[in-house]
Protein backbone atom coordinates (compact mmCIF):
# COMPACT_ATOMS: atom_id res chain seq x y z
CA UNK A 1 0.00 0.00 0.00
CA UNK A 2 1.41 3.39 -0.97
CA UNK A 3 1.93 5.74 1.63
CA UNK A 4 1.00 9.51 1.73
CA UNK A 5 4.11 11.36 0.68
CA UNK A 6 3.18 13.94 3.23
CA UNK A 7 6.44 15.91 3.21
CA UNK A 8 6.32 16.27 -0.27
CA UNK A 9 3.02 17.70 -0.23
CA UNK A 10 3.71 20.11 2.51
CA UNK A 11 6.06 21.53 0.39
CA UNK A 12 3.96 22.06 -2.85
CA UNK A 13 1.19 22.92 -0.81
CA UNK A 14 1.56 26.85 -0.91
CA UNK A 15 2.30 26.27 -4.54
CA UNK A 16 -1.59 25.03 -4.70
CA UNK A 17 -2.31 29.06 -4.86
CA UNK A 18 0.48 30.20 -7.70
CA UNK A 19 -1.55 29.90 -11.00
CA UNK A 20 -4.29 31.29 -9.92
CA UNK A 21 -2.27 34.88 -8.82
CA UNK A 22 0.48 34.11 -11.81
CA UNK A 23 -2.09 33.24 -14.80
CA UNK A 24 -4.96 35.44 -13.31
CA UNK A 25 -3.93 38.78 -14.01
CA UNK A 26 -7.36 40.31 -13.41
CA UNK A 27 -7.93 39.27 -10.64
CA UNK A 28 -8.83 42.05 -7.26
CA UNK A 29 -6.80 42.93 -4.71
CA UNK A 30 -9.16 41.07 -2.39
CA UNK A 31 -9.07 37.91 -4.04
CA UNK A 32 -5.80 37.77 -4.52
CA UNK A 33 -5.40 38.67 -0.62
CA UNK A 34 -7.82 35.44 0.05
CA UNK A 35 -6.03 33.11 -2.51
CA UNK A 36 -2.88 33.77 -0.48
CA UNK A 37 -4.17 33.05 3.12
CA UNK A 38 -5.84 30.12 1.83
CA UNK A 39 -2.74 28.61 0.01
CA UNK A 40 -0.94 29.46 3.45
CA UNK A 41 -4.19 27.41 5.45
CA UNK A 42 -3.74 24.38 3.02
CA UNK A 43 -0.14 24.24 3.51
CA UNK A 44 -0.64 24.55 7.55
CA UNK A 45 -3.46 21.86 7.10
CA UNK A 46 -1.11 19.22 5.38
CA UNK A 47 1.55 19.94 7.87
CA UNK A 48 -0.85 19.29 10.72
CA UNK A 49 -1.07 15.54 8.84
CA UNK A 50 2.50 15.42 8.87
CA UNK A 51 2.74 16.19 12.29
CA UNK A 52 -0.11 13.11 13.43
CA UNK A 53 1.83 10.55 11.09
CA UNK A 54 5.13 11.47 12.98
CA UNK A 55 6.38 8.69 15.03
CA UNK A 56 7.56 9.41 18.86
CA UNK A 57 10.78 7.67 20.04
CA UNK A 58 12.10 7.34 16.49
CA UNK A 59 15.47 9.38 16.32
CA UNK A 60 15.98 8.73 12.61
CA UNK A 61 14.43 10.47 9.73
CA UNK A 62 10.70 9.59 8.78
CA UNK A 63 8.17 9.62 5.96
CA UNK A 64 11.34 9.78 3.49
CA UNK A 65 10.92 10.08 0.33
CA UNK A 66 13.82 9.68 -2.40
CA UNK A 67 13.37 9.96 -6.42
CA UNK A 68 16.33 10.07 -8.84
CA UNK A 69 16.19 13.35 -10.12
CA UNK A 70 19.76 14.09 -12.42
CA UNK A 71 20.44 11.08 -12.20
CA UNK A 72 23.83 11.91 -14.33
CA UNK A 73 24.87 14.89 -11.70
CA UNK A 74 23.65 12.43 -8.21
CA UNK A 75 21.38 14.74 -7.95
CA UNK A 76 17.77 13.47 -6.44
CA UNK A 77 14.47 14.86 -4.75
CA UNK A 78 15.34 13.12 -0.97
CA UNK A 79 13.29 14.67 1.67
CA UNK A 80 13.03 13.37 5.17
CA UNK A 81 12.01 14.58 8.48
CA UNK A 82 13.19 14.43 12.17
CA UNK A 83 12.46 15.41 15.26
CA UNK A 84 14.43 18.78 14.73
CA UNK A 85 13.10 19.75 11.35
CA UNK A 86 9.41 18.73 12.26
CA UNK A 87 8.72 21.70 14.79
CA UNK A 88 10.43 24.30 12.42
CA UNK A 89 8.55 23.26 9.44
CA UNK A 90 5.62 23.62 11.98
CA UNK A 91 6.02 27.20 12.77
CA UNK A 92 6.70 27.85 9.06
CA UNK A 93 3.31 26.94 8.19
CA UNK A 94 1.31 28.28 11.52
CA UNK A 95 3.20 31.70 11.12
CA UNK A 96 2.92 32.40 7.43
CA UNK A 97 -0.95 32.13 7.47
CA UNK A 98 -0.82 34.93 10.44
CA UNK A 99 1.65 36.99 8.28
CA UNK A 100 -0.26 37.05 5.13
CA UNK A 101 -3.23 38.45 7.47
CA UNK A 102 -0.87 40.85 8.71
CA UNK A 103 -0.55 41.94 5.26
CA UNK A 104 -4.14 42.53 4.66
CA UNK A 105 -3.91 46.53 4.43
CA UNK A 106 -0.83 45.76 1.33
CA UNK A 107 -2.24 47.70 -1.82
CA UNK A 108 0.43 48.09 -4.15
CA UNK A 109 1.15 44.98 -6.39
CA UNK A 110 -0.91 42.83 -4.23
CA UNK A 111 -0.98 39.41 -6.31
CA UNK A 112 2.58 39.79 -7.04
CA UNK A 113 3.08 40.05 -3.07
CA UNK A 114 1.11 36.88 -2.32
CA UNK A 115 2.96 35.33 -4.83
CA UNK A 116 6.21 36.33 -3.86
CA UNK A 117 4.70 35.06 -0.04
CA UNK A 118 3.83 31.71 -1.16
CA UNK A 119 7.16 30.69 -3.36
CA UNK A 120 8.62 32.06 -0.51
CA UNK A 121 6.89 29.41 1.90
CA UNK A 122 7.57 26.62 0.15
CA UNK A 123 11.61 27.04 -0.64
CA UNK A 124 11.71 28.11 3.12
CA UNK A 125 10.07 24.43 3.98
CA UNK A 126 12.15 22.67 0.88
CA UNK A 127 15.17 23.56 3.20
CA UNK A 128 13.82 22.03 6.20
CA UNK A 129 12.99 18.67 4.60
CA UNK A 130 16.06 18.20 2.44
CA UNK A 131 18.17 15.08 2.95
CA UNK A 132 20.13 15.98 -0.71
CA UNK A 133 23.01 19.11 -0.46
CA UNK A 134 22.27 20.41 -3.78
CA UNK A 135 18.74 20.16 -3.23
CA UNK A 136 19.10 21.72 -0.06
CA UNK A 137 21.13 24.35 -1.38
CA UNK A 138 18.65 25.80 -4.41
CA UNK A 139 16.14 26.33 -1.66
CA UNK A 140 18.58 27.37 0.42
CA UNK A 141 19.42 30.43 -2.44
CA UNK A 142 15.85 30.55 -3.53
CA UNK A 143 14.49 32.10 -0.56
CA UNK A 144 16.64 35.07 -0.66
CA UNK A 145 15.22 36.69 -3.88
CA UNK A 146 11.14 36.62 -2.74
CA UNK A 147 12.37 38.41 0.89
CA UNK A 148 14.81 40.20 -1.30
CA UNK A 149 11.90 41.81 -3.31
CA UNK A 150 9.28 41.54 -0.43
CA UNK A 151 11.88 44.38 1.71
CA UNK A 152 12.78 46.04 -1.54
CA UNK A 153 9.59 46.68 -3.23
CA UNK A 154 7.17 46.91 -0.23
CA UNK A 155 9.67 47.92 2.59
CA UNK A 156 9.88 51.42 3.95
CA UNK A 157 12.16 54.27 2.47
CA UNK A 158 15.76 52.97 2.49
CA UNK A 159 14.15 49.53 1.27
CA UNK A 160 16.33 49.14 -1.50
CA UNK A 161 19.92 49.58 0.89
CA UNK A 162 18.42 47.18 3.03
CA UNK A 163 17.53 44.38 0.23
CA UNK A 164 20.85 45.12 -1.63
CA UNK A 165 22.36 44.71 1.92
CA UNK A 166 21.08 41.33 2.36
CA UNK A 167 21.18 39.88 -0.63
CA UNK A 168 25.04 40.69 -0.99
CA UNK A 169 25.57 38.93 2.77
CA UNK A 170 23.82 36.28 2.62
CA UNK A 171 24.75 35.55 -1.15
CA UNK A 172 28.81 35.79 0.07
CA UNK A 173 27.90 33.26 2.87
CA UNK A 174 26.23 31.09 0.19
CA UNK A 175 29.12 30.90 -2.25
CA UNK A 176 31.37 29.06 0.90
CA UNK A 177 28.79 26.44 1.39
CA UNK A 178 28.37 26.07 -2.38
CA UNK A 179 32.40 24.91 -2.46
CA UNK A 180 32.24 22.79 0.50
CA UNK A 181 29.38 20.72 -0.80
CA UNK A 182 31.21 20.22 -4.51
CA UNK A 183 34.18 19.44 -2.59
CA UNK A 184 32.09 16.76 -1.17
CA UNK A 185 30.47 15.79 -4.14
CA UNK A 186 33.82 15.04 -5.72
CA UNK A 187 35.02 13.37 -2.52
CA UNK A 188 31.96 10.99 -2.91
CA UNK A 189 33.12 10.05 -6.81
CA UNK A 190 37.40 9.06 -5.04
CA UNK A 191 36.19 7.25 -2.05
CA UNK A 192 32.29 5.50 -2.81
CA UNK A 193 32.94 5.38 -6.70
CA UNK A 194 29.74 7.57 -7.14
CA UNK A 195 29.36 11.05 -7.22
CA UNK A 196 26.41 11.80 -4.97
CA UNK A 197 25.07 14.53 -3.13
CA UNK A 198 23.16 12.31 -1.04
CA UNK A 199 23.28 13.53 2.86
CA UNK A 200 23.12 9.47 4.01
CA UNK A 201 25.98 8.76 1.46
CA UNK A 202 28.21 11.41 2.72
CA UNK A 203 28.42 10.61 6.33
CA UNK A 204 30.35 7.35 4.94
CA UNK A 205 33.04 9.82 3.98
CA UNK A 206 36.44 9.09 5.63
CA UNK A 207 37.99 13.22 5.71
CA UNK A 208 41.13 14.14 6.61
CA UNK A 209 41.48 15.79 10.20
CA UNK A 210 42.69 19.38 8.16
CA UNK A 211 40.15 18.82 5.02
CA UNK A 212 37.03 18.43 7.54
CA UNK A 213 38.16 21.28 9.40
CA UNK A 214 38.12 23.28 6.30
CA UNK A 215 34.83 22.24 4.93
CA UNK A 216 33.12 22.54 8.44
CA UNK A 217 34.40 26.39 8.30
CA UNK A 218 32.79 27.20 4.66
CA UNK A 219 29.47 25.23 6.14
CA UNK A 220 29.88 27.20 8.95
CA UNK A 221 30.03 30.75 7.38
CA UNK A 222 27.12 30.11 4.86
CA UNK A 223 25.35 29.15 7.80
CA UNK A 224 26.29 31.72 10.20
CA UNK A 225 25.23 34.78 8.24
CA UNK A 226 21.81 33.61 8.32
CA UNK A 227 21.43 33.25 12.05
CA UNK A 228 23.12 36.01 12.02
CA UNK A 229 26.24 35.08 14.38
CA UNK A 230 28.41 38.34 15.56
CA UNK A 231 30.02 39.71 13.71
CA UNK A 232 28.32 38.78 10.42
CA UNK A 233 24.70 40.60 11.56
CA UNK A 234 25.28 43.62 10.46
CA UNK A 235 22.53 42.90 7.91
CA UNK A 236 19.92 42.16 10.03
CA UNK A 237 19.11 45.49 11.71
CA UNK A 238 18.71 47.33 8.25
CA UNK A 239 16.32 44.40 6.88
CA UNK A 240 13.83 44.39 9.38
CA UNK A 241 13.86 48.11 10.31
CA UNK A 242 12.96 49.25 6.51
CA UNK A 243 10.84 45.33 5.41
CA UNK A 244 7.36 45.90 5.60
CA UNK A 245 5.21 44.06 8.99
CA UNK A 246 4.42 40.70 7.18
CA UNK A 247 8.96 40.47 5.88
CA UNK A 248 9.63 41.92 9.16
CA UNK A 249 7.45 38.56 10.73
CA UNK A 250 8.79 35.60 8.27
CA UNK A 251 12.34 37.60 8.37
CA UNK A 252 12.21 36.89 12.28
CA UNK A 253 9.94 33.40 12.70
CA UNK A 254 11.31 31.89 10.11
CA UNK A 255 14.15 32.50 7.62
CA UNK A 256 17.01 33.14 10.50
CA UNK A 257 16.11 29.68 11.45
CA UNK A 258 17.75 28.25 8.13
CA UNK A 259 20.66 29.34 9.37
CA UNK A 260 21.00 27.14 13.09
CA UNK A 261 19.04 24.50 11.66
CA UNK A 262 21.87 24.21 8.85
CA UNK A 263 24.28 24.00 11.42
CA UNK A 264 22.62 21.48 13.60
CA UNK A 265 21.78 19.16 9.98
CA UNK A 266 24.87 19.33 8.54
CA UNK A 267 27.64 20.73 10.87
CA UNK A 268 27.43 18.46 13.35
CA UNK A 269 26.69 15.22 11.13
CA UNK A 270 29.15 15.71 8.29
CA UNK A 271 32.31 16.94 10.22
CA UNK A 272 31.62 15.99 14.19
CA UNK A 273 35.56 16.07 14.95
CA UNK A 274 35.67 19.70 13.26
CA UNK A 275 32.36 20.56 15.48
CA UNK A 276 33.87 19.62 18.69
CA UNK A 277 37.51 21.38 17.34
CA UNK A 278 35.36 25.01 16.91
CA UNK A 279 33.00 24.39 20.12
CA UNK A 280 34.55 26.33 22.29
CA UNK A 281 35.65 29.53 19.47
CA UNK A 282 31.90 29.44 18.33
CA UNK A 283 30.35 29.17 22.01
CA UNK A 284 32.06 32.64 22.82
CA UNK A 285 31.01 34.01 19.53
CA UNK A 286 27.79 32.92 20.56
CA UNK A 287 28.20 34.60 23.86
CA UNK A 288 29.49 37.79 22.49
CA UNK A 289 26.49 37.77 20.55
CA UNK A 290 23.90 37.82 23.31
CA UNK A 291 25.46 40.39 25.14
CA UNK A 292 26.67 42.74 22.15
CA UNK A 293 22.52 42.06 20.93
CA UNK A 294 21.27 43.25 24.16
CA UNK A 295 23.67 46.26 25.07
CA UNK A 296 22.85 47.56 21.64
CA UNK A 297 18.96 47.21 21.78
CA UNK A 298 18.87 49.32 24.89
CA UNK A 299 20.63 52.08 22.96
CA UNK A 300 17.80 52.16 20.48
CA UNK A 301 15.62 55.00 19.91
CA UNK A 302 13.39 52.89 16.78
CA UNK A 303 11.37 50.26 17.93
CA UNK A 304 12.12 48.11 15.20
CA UNK A 305 15.94 48.35 15.43
CA UNK A 306 15.34 47.55 19.13
CA UNK A 307 13.55 44.43 18.42
CA UNK A 308 16.07 43.28 15.64
CA UNK A 309 19.33 43.88 17.54
CA UNK A 310 17.23 41.40 20.36
CA UNK A 311 17.42 39.08 17.96
CA UNK A 312 21.06 38.97 17.31
CA UNK A 313 20.90 38.10 21.20
CA UNK A 314 18.43 35.56 21.09
CA UNK A 315 19.95 33.78 18.23
CA UNK A 316 23.22 33.86 19.71
CA UNK A 317 21.48 31.74 22.41
CA UNK A 318 20.73 29.30 19.96
CA UNK A 319 24.08 28.73 18.52
CA UNK A 320 25.47 28.30 21.86
CA UNK A 321 22.87 25.78 22.90
CA UNK A 322 23.63 23.95 19.30
CA UNK A 323 27.33 23.61 20.37
CA UNK A 324 27.16 22.61 24.16
CA UNK A 325 26.45 19.45 22.50
CA UNK A 326 24.05 17.66 25.82
CA UNK A 327 20.72 16.84 24.96
CA UNK A 328 18.84 19.76 27.26
CA UNK A 329 21.08 22.44 25.26
CA UNK A 330 20.14 20.83 21.77
CA UNK A 331 16.19 20.45 22.66
CA UNK A 332 15.78 24.04 24.28
CA UNK A 333 17.95 25.43 21.27
CA UNK A 334 15.39 23.78 18.86
CA UNK A 335 12.98 24.58 21.31
CA UNK A 336 13.86 28.12 21.41
CA UNK A 337 13.77 28.66 17.43
CA UNK A 338 10.18 27.81 17.45
CA UNK A 339 9.61 30.36 20.44
CA UNK A 340 11.71 33.29 19.31
CA UNK A 341 9.74 32.55 16.33
CA UNK A 342 6.24 32.82 18.43
CA UNK A 343 7.42 35.80 20.48
CA UNK A 344 9.45 38.34 17.86
CA UNK A 345 7.03 37.13 15.22
CA UNK A 346 4.38 38.72 17.40
CA UNK A 347 6.53 41.95 18.79
CA UNK A 348 7.29 42.48 14.85
CA UNK A 349 2.93 41.69 14.32
CA UNK A 350 2.06 44.06 17.23
CA UNK A 351 4.51 47.19 16.63
CA UNK A 352 3.24 46.93 12.89
CA UNK A 353 -0.63 47.33 13.87
CA UNK A 354 0.83 50.41 16.12
CA UNK A 355 2.59 51.22 13.18
CA UNK A 356 -0.24 51.44 11.08
CA UNK A 357 -2.18 53.77 13.48
CA UNK A 358 0.85 56.45 13.93
CA UNK A 359 3.10 56.06 11.36
CA UNK A 360 6.60 56.61 13.68
CA UNK A 361 9.10 53.78 14.78
CA UNK A 362 10.41 56.56 17.00
CA UNK A 363 9.97 55.55 20.93
CA UNK A 364 10.29 59.09 21.84
CA UNK A 365 6.88 60.16 19.98
CA UNK A 366 5.20 57.84 21.43
CA UNK A 367 3.92 57.01 25.39
CA UNK A 368 0.73 56.68 27.26
CA UNK A 369 -1.34 54.87 24.39
CA UNK A 370 -2.35 52.14 26.67
CA UNK A 371 -5.01 54.53 27.68
CA UNK A 372 -6.55 54.08 24.00
CA UNK A 373 -5.41 50.92 22.93
CA UNK A 374 -5.46 48.48 26.52
CA UNK A 375 -6.16 45.47 23.78
CA UNK A 376 -3.30 46.34 21.46
CA UNK A 377 -1.31 46.98 24.87
CA UNK A 378 -1.77 44.08 26.29
CA UNK A 379 -1.12 42.24 23.22
CA UNK A 380 2.85 44.01 23.17
CA UNK A 381 2.67 42.80 27.07
CA UNK A 382 2.05 39.25 26.20
CA UNK A 383 5.05 39.12 23.53
CA UNK A 384 7.06 40.70 25.56
CA UNK A 385 6.96 38.64 28.76
CA UNK A 386 7.45 35.83 26.02
CA UNK A 387 10.41 37.62 24.75
CA UNK A 388 11.84 38.04 28.26
CA UNK A 389 11.44 34.24 29.64
CA UNK A 390 8.30 34.66 31.75
CA UNK A 391 7.87 31.20 33.37
CA UNK A 392 4.24 30.00 31.99
CA UNK A 393 5.24 31.67 28.44
CA UNK A 394 7.19 29.61 25.62
CA UNK A 395 10.88 31.23 26.10
CA UNK A 396 11.26 30.19 29.51
CA UNK A 397 11.67 26.50 28.47
CA UNK A 398 13.68 27.08 26.22
CA UNK A 399 16.10 29.37 27.53
CA UNK A 400 16.38 27.22 30.68
CA UNK A 401 16.85 23.53 28.92
CA UNK A 402 19.78 25.98 26.74
CA UNK A 403 21.29 27.73 29.81
CA UNK A 404 20.76 23.69 31.92
CA UNK A 405 22.87 22.35 29.50
CA UNK A 406 25.53 24.58 28.81
CA UNK A 407 26.04 25.01 32.36
CA UNK A 408 26.88 21.31 32.31
CA UNK A 409 29.61 22.15 29.79
CA UNK A 410 30.87 25.27 30.56
CA UNK A 411 29.52 27.10 33.68
CA UNK A 412 31.62 30.67 32.64
CA UNK A 413 30.00 30.77 29.64
CA UNK A 414 26.40 29.55 30.61
CA UNK A 415 27.01 32.25 33.98
CA UNK A 416 27.86 35.31 31.18
CA UNK A 417 25.29 34.37 28.90
CA UNK A 418 22.41 34.31 31.45
CA UNK A 419 23.44 38.47 32.31
CA UNK A 420 22.15 38.72 28.56
CA UNK A 421 18.68 37.16 29.52
CA UNK A 422 18.63 39.79 32.31
CA UNK A 423 19.12 42.98 30.03
CA UNK A 424 17.01 41.55 27.91
CA UNK A 425 14.30 41.90 30.44
CA UNK A 426 15.76 45.39 31.08
CA UNK A 427 15.54 46.83 27.56
CA UNK A 428 11.97 45.09 27.05
CA UNK A 429 10.04 46.43 30.17
CA UNK A 430 11.85 49.71 29.00
CA UNK A 431 10.19 49.86 25.62
CA UNK A 432 6.64 49.33 27.28
CA UNK A 433 6.92 51.70 29.68
CA UNK A 434 8.18 54.25 27.27
CA UNK A 435 5.65 53.29 24.35
CA UNK A 436 2.47 52.65 26.34
CA UNK A 437 2.57 53.43 29.60
CA UNK A 438 3.03 57.51 30.60
CA UNK A 439 1.20 61.04 29.86
CA UNK A 440 -0.81 60.10 26.28
CA UNK A 441 0.39 62.75 23.53
CA UNK A 442 -2.90 64.16 22.39
CA UNK A 443 -2.18 63.56 18.63
CA UNK A 444 -2.77 60.11 19.79
CA UNK A 445 -5.87 60.66 21.84
CA UNK A 446 -8.38 59.04 18.79
CA UNK A 447 -5.99 55.75 17.75
CA UNK A 448 -8.12 53.27 17.65
CA UNK A 449 -7.84 49.23 20.08
CA UNK A 450 -7.29 46.14 18.06
CA UNK A 451 -10.14 45.39 15.63
CA UNK A 452 -11.12 41.91 15.53
CA UNK A 453 -9.44 40.61 12.57
CA UNK A 454 -5.98 41.70 14.33
CA UNK A 455 -7.31 39.95 17.44
CA UNK A 456 -8.13 37.13 15.31
CA UNK A 457 -4.17 37.47 14.34
CA UNK A 458 -2.40 37.82 17.39
CA UNK A 459 -5.20 34.96 19.51
CA UNK A 460 -3.21 31.99 17.98
CA UNK A 461 0.16 33.20 18.90
CA UNK A 462 -0.44 33.75 22.36
CA UNK A 463 -2.40 30.37 22.57
CA UNK A 464 0.94 28.65 20.99
CA UNK A 465 2.81 30.79 23.49
CA UNK A 466 0.87 29.27 26.21
CA UNK A 467 0.19 26.00 25.17
CA UNK A 468 4.23 25.27 25.19
CA UNK A 469 5.03 27.41 28.07
CA UNK A 470 2.32 24.99 30.05
CA UNK A 471 2.82 22.02 28.89
CA UNK A 472 6.11 21.69 26.48
CA UNK A 473 5.74 17.44 26.37
CA UNK A 474 4.22 16.92 23.22
CA UNK A 475 7.30 19.25 21.82
CA UNK A 476 10.31 17.89 23.50
CA UNK A 477 8.94 14.17 23.42
CA UNK A 478 9.48 14.69 19.75
CA UNK A 479 12.83 15.97 19.14
CA UNK A 480 14.27 14.48 22.17
CA UNK A 481 15.14 11.40 20.78
CA UNK A 482 16.85 12.78 17.69
CA UNK A 483 18.85 15.38 20.13
CA UNK A 484 20.43 12.47 22.57
CA UNK A 485 21.38 10.82 19.40
CA UNK A 486 23.57 13.88 18.46
CA UNK A 487 25.14 14.78 21.89
CA UNK A 488 25.80 10.91 22.09
CA UNK A 489 27.50 11.14 18.52
CA UNK A 490 29.35 14.52 19.35
CA UNK A 491 30.21 14.32 23.23
CA UNK A 492 30.68 10.72 23.68
CA UNK A 493 34.75 10.91 22.95
CA UNK A 494 34.43 13.78 25.21
CA UNK A 495 35.72 17.15 23.83
CA UNK A 496 39.43 16.60 22.19
CA UNK A 497 42.31 18.03 23.67
CA UNK A 498 44.07 20.84 21.49
CA UNK A 499 47.53 21.79 21.67
CA UNK A 500 48.15 25.06 21.91
CA UNK A 501 50.00 24.64 18.06
CA UNK A 502 47.10 23.00 16.54
CA UNK A 503 45.30 24.88 13.87
CA UNK A 504 43.61 24.07 10.18
CA UNK A 505 46.60 21.64 9.18
CA UNK A 506 46.22 20.47 6.22
CA UNK A 507 45.24 21.46 2.06
CA UNK A 508 42.70 23.86 1.46
CA UNK A 509 40.15 22.09 -0.03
Amino acid sequence: MRTTPWLTLVIAAPLAGLPVLVLWRSISDEAARWVGLGATLIAFAVSVGMLANFEIGEAGFQMVSKHPWVESAGLSWFVGVDGFSIWLVMVTTFMFPIAVAASWKVDHQVRRYMAMSLFLETVIIGAFLSLDLLLFFLFFEALLFPMYFIIGVWGSKRRVYAATKFLLYTMFGSAFLLVGILYLYIEAGNQLGTATFDLTALEQLQLSTGVGRWLFLAFFVGFAVKVPVWPLHTWLPDAHTEAPTKGSIVLAAILLKTGPYGMLRFNLDLFPEASRYFADAIMVLAVIGILYGAVVAMMQTDIKRLIAYSSVSHMGLIVLGIFAFSAESMDGAVLQMVNHGLSTGMLFLVFGMLYERTHTREIAELGGIVQVTPWLAGAYVVAMLSSIGLPGLNNFVGEFLVLLGTFSVDRVLASIAIVGVILSAIYMLWSYQRTFQGSLKERWGSLPDLSWREGAIVAPIVVAMLWIGLHPAPVLERMRPTSEQVSHQLSGGGRPQIEATAGLEGEIP
